[in-house]
């Protein structure tokens, strides 16, 4: 277990909510541990505004050219004949290898695929002394989110451990995903969550995800829903005001802002449709919601969909007749029960802060290199 006063940097970015969100509980459950948790988003280590330059150009793109992001996608995160090093990984990795030397952590995590670029860069060379960590979030790993010179991978999908391991021969554990022990099965508070958020007693809800920007093709979602006369959608649009003032606050569709009461509005819901693949719907597996891909953001979120779905964590809905045969059949008791099994069980396997606080003791410097021939086969 921790020792108490063991330092963890963790590095996130602010891109969305979902990474930080993993950060920040990452971080409350160390602190409890008894160790001491600090997070840096590492776009603010990268020089001449640069972080919030990339944070407001991917969002602009995630929003209105998602044809961009996946050709950005295709040629830089997948792509085998990709540059091998990004030249924001040697941006950001002066400032991190600086601010590792002043806090001297024991253990440095990243929780965003361009921090494990930048921590396997530094400590295949010997800059950052302190054991490097990678906390996949995503359930499909693109080669960006991997690197050599990082020690170790922690990932919620068991199908990708072996895969890990192969590209970058090292270490890789399924853990249960990071998600706040407010998100568990609960039905105390429904009735007063529905009448909160002006649902009538017999609507069947489905929440539709749509990430704290908003974006994707949610607006069709919400169509598709509320034309089938069977489900009422009530469309978490995140700080997105233009999109929820489109969908009206009213209606048919019920829209609503950022909101903190997530927890209790998956108890009210009969299913959760997402677009992303990310955080929300790991929330959604603690909280005994299933969850429903439709229409899913190009790229990761994509990727991301079809791995959960081909687990049977989930379901990938291809077009409208699926997505509503989908929800149709979590009406069925037993089906509704065996799709949330498959979900519930990723959290028997090990926590992270205890995979965290473990040190093989053979486990070999990340400095010496890959351990296998194709072990940086995603890095050429």
């Amino acid at each position: 277990m921790v020792t108490a006063g063991r330092r963890v940097l963790i590095l996130s970015a602010g891109m969305g909510a979902g990474h930080d969100g993993v950060a920040a509980e990452l971080a409350r459950r160390l602190v409890a541990d008894g160790a001491e948790a600090e997070i840096i988003d590492v776009l603010q280590l990268l020089p001449l505004r640069l972080g919030p330059m990339l944070r407001s150009g991917y969002q602009w793109v995630i929003r209105h050219a998602p044809w961009l992001y996946e050709a950005t996608y295709q040629l830089f995160f997948v792509a085998k004949r990709a540059p091998s090093t990004s030249p924001l990984t040697l941006l950001a990795a002066a400032s991190l290898a600086r601010l590792a030397g002043r806090h001297r952590p024991d253990e440095v995590v990243s929780t965003f695929h361009l921090a494990a670029q930048v921590t396997g860069w530094l400590r295949r060379r010997g800059r950052i002394r302190a054991r490097s960590t990678v906390l996949v979030t995503d359930f499909a790993v693109h080669r960006l989110w991997l690197h050599p010179g990082n020690d170790r991978y922690l990932c919620p999908n068991p199908a990708m451990t072996g895969h890990i391991t192969a590209m970058t021969g090292r270490p890789a554990l399924c853990t249960a995903p990071v998600v706040r022990p407010r998100f568990r099965p609960r039905a105390a508070e429904c009735a007063r969550t529905r009448a909160r958020i002006g649902a009538d007693p017999g609507d069947l809800l489905v929440l539709v995800s749509a990430g704290s920007w908003g974006a994707g093709a949610v607006r069709e979602t919400a169509r598709v829903l509320a034309s089938s006369g069977r489900y009422r959608p009530v469309v978490l649009c995140g700080h997105n005001a233009r999109l929820r003032n489109r969908l009206g606050c009213g209606g048919t569709v019920l829209a609503l802002g950022w909101r903190d009461d997530v927890p209790e509005l998956m108890s009210a819901a009969h299913a959760l449709v997402d677009n992303a693949a990310g955080l929300t719907c790991v929330e959604a597996f603690a909280a005994g919601l299933p969850v429903v891909s439709y229409r899913p953001i190009p790229g990761h979120g994509r990727d991301g969909a079809l791995a959960m779905a081909r687990a049977g964590f989930s379901v990938h809905a291809p077009d409208a007749a699926a997505l509503l045969d989908a929800l149709d059949r979590l009406r069925d008791e037993r089906q509704r029960d065996l799709q949330i099994a498959r979900a519930s069980a990723l959290f028997t396997s090990t926590p992270a802060v205890a995979a965290l606080m473990s040190a093989p003791a053979d486990l070999p410097p990340a400095s010496a290199g890959p351990a296998t021939g194709r072990a940086g086969s995603c890095h050429r």
